[in-house]
């Protein structure tokens, strides 16, 4: 996954522009910004400020990392009980 190029203060900066009045045309235009990502900002982000929003991309990345390992767990342990299974009909 790519690595946003605004942090989480600039998001929430940016959000509170809309919630001040400001256009979404202009936010984007002004930000560099598509208007698509804005929408998606707004609805996972609304209503939180920089550090709750640091908070939740820093359990998402430990959930991601968590996440890979179980899956890595889970391919080894298939691997060995193949193997295990191989084994044990040769000796049989």
């Amino acid at each position: 996954m790519r690595k946003s190029k605004f942090s989480p203060h600039q998001i929430t900066k940016i959000l509170k522009e809309f919630d001040n009045g400001k256009p979404v045309s202009d936010i984007t235009r002004d930000h560099g910004v598509s208007s698509a990502a804005f929408y998606k900002w707004r609805s996972k982000y609304a209503g939180m400020n920089s550090k709750e929003l640091k908070r939740l991309k820093e359990l998402e990345d430990e959930n991601r990392k968590l996440k890979q390992m179980y899956a890595t767990l889970v391919l080894d342990y298939q691997m060995e009980k193949e193997i295990i299974e191989k084994s044990f009909k040769a000796l049989f």
